[in-house]
């Protein structure tokens, strides 16, 4: 019996090897596999001899051979394909061994075009899609976890049963459109293409979940293979708590992209539903019940402080959170519906326009630094947004309603008398002034607004009419 291995993640491979050559297998292998087979004192034949044909090109052509892609193809139970591989000299290999160059990490390292292209594995993907073609009589492994099982189950049962080879089949063609997809995607930053004509998207999985939204739908968590320019709650490091959920995951990454808005100074954002809730700069909130905390980094005395919470899971972001540098940068967000995916920008940065005060009434110093930071949080409320602000604090928000008047009301019912001389900001034009009536009724002095209706006038004089200062922006920030 033959078995190929040829692998660039060495984990477990001596071990592997030693099991299989007890079994009575005979081993090819190329490179560096090779080496380390031969260090362990682990008989096996370099493929160049088995074929009778040197590598060349540097190695860039080692295992395209017939007597490789045959004896992984041919069919032992067709009478043509053994007469053919007869013919030929061409032995039948019913193991293969194989995963691939370290294109990621290559990308990672920050390593020159030129050695990314040399590590693009060429013969390692035509192996394998090779053995997952032909898995009802080649097993393929492309996980060392897999060793292990793979090695029982030929120990227990003399070869690998059906079921076993075409759960590897699966994980070997998953591997390999990962792997594409991975090399398509660094092709597609470097010609800065965000939009492909054939998108391909390559992930891997984190931690099951123990369901997802709700208790009766099942959930999994994935990040990308390449570790992101910006701090990321899929690489974040978990400190301490309990195991993370689907709701859990989904409103840290709200808190955090809300959280990088606000670089300059220590800034609090507390998420209820994937909305903010609760978003101040210079707070405290060690004395609020949460579930989850992300940070860049935690001193001692705040990890003491926390730790009293024995199931508060504790996330750290890394440092580069806490830097001034440390802004949203441009990528592109992915959301999936029935039958196919919507891509577009993320909503990371703000254009550079100026914003324009159009009533009578210009907003205060201190309104004017309300509004700032009101229009930061109100992006990140769902649509209809309504954010009442005062200073660097978070008063009041009302989202998600079909009438913008409604989201201010509910503003008002939950910000009461706090609101009297707050800003407030709406993610989209008023369409008619009973929105800003509202806001002035409740106590805002100063409004900050798109602007682009066809009853601007109207809302403009309504604004001057309650003294309100008002401020468009000319830019919508809908978030559905």
């Amino acid at each position: 019996m033959l078995a190929l291995l040829s692998v660039s993640d060495k984990r477990g491979l001596v071990p592997f090897a030693q099991g299989l050559v007890r079994l009575g297998y005979q081993l090819l292998s190329t490179g560096g596999t090779l080496e380390a087979l031969k260090a362990a004192g682990i008989p096996a034949t370099q493929v160049s001899e088995h074929t009778q044909s040197p590598e060349i090109l540097g190695g860039r052509v080692k295992t395209l051979h017939p007597r490789i892609h045959g004896g992984i193809l041919g069919r032992p139970d067709l009478e043509s394909d053994k007469a053919e591989m007869a013919a030929n000299r061409i032995e039948p290999i019913s193991l293969v061994v194989v995963n691939l160059y370290p294109f990621r990490k290559t990308v990672a390292s920050g390593a020159a075009e030129d050695d990314i292209i040399e590590n693009i594995d060429i013969g390692g993907p035509a192996m394998v899609r090779a053995s997952a073609k032909n898995f009802k009589h080649v097993a393929v492994v492309v996980d060392p976890d897999d060793y292990a099982p793979v090695l029982a189950e030929i120990e227990g049962h003399k070869a690998v049963g059906e079921e076993t080879r075409r759960r590897l089949m699966r994980k070997a063609f998953a591997h390999t459109a990962a792997y594409d997809a991975s090399i398509s995607g660094w092709l597609s930053g470097e010609a800065q293409e965000p939009f492909p004509q054939e998108l391909s998207l390559a992930f891997q999985k984190v931690q099951g979940l123990r369901y997802g939204e709700n208790p009766h739908q099942r959930g999994a968590f994935y990040r990308e293979f390449q570790t992101p320019k910006e701090p990321s709650v899929a690489f974040a490091k978990v400190l301490q708590g309990k195991e993370l959920s689907y709701n859990n995951i989904l409103d840290l990454d709200a808190a955090l992209g809300l959280v990088l808005e606000f670089p300059e100074k220590p800034c609090a954002v507390v998420i209820k539903h994937n909305t903010p809730c609760g978003v101040a700069v210079d707070r405290a909130m060690a004395e609020t019940f949460l579930e989850a905390v992300i940070a860049p980094s935690y001193s001692p005395a705040a990890l003491q402080v926390l730790a009293t919470k024995k199931n508060l899971r504790l996330l750290e972001a890394g440092p580069e959170l806490a830097s001034p540098d440390a802004r949203p940068r441009p990528q592109v967000d992915a959301r999936s519906v029935s039958g196919g995916m919507l891509l577009m920008d993320r909503d990371a940065v703000e254009p550079p326009l100026e914003w324009k005060v159009v009533s009578k009434r210009a907003p205060t110093p201190e309104e004017e630094r309300a509004l700032r930071f009101a229009w930061k949080v109100c992006k990140h409320v769902k649509s209809n947004a309504i954010v009442f602000a005062a200073g660097s604090q978070l008063l009041a928000q009302g989202g998600g309603q079909t009438n913008r008047v409604d989201s201010v009301r509910i503003a008002m019912t939950r910000g009461g008398e706090a609101l009297k001389g707050s800003a407030v900001a709406s993610d989209a034009f008023f369409p008619f002034r009973d929105g800003l009536d509202e806001a002035a009724r409740a106590g805002a002095t100063a409004v900050i607004q798109p602007g682009g209706s066809v009853r601007d006038a109207e809302v403009i004089a309504a604004a001057d009419e309650h003294g309100m200062a008002m401020v468009v922006t000319g830019v919508r920030h809908f978030r559905h």
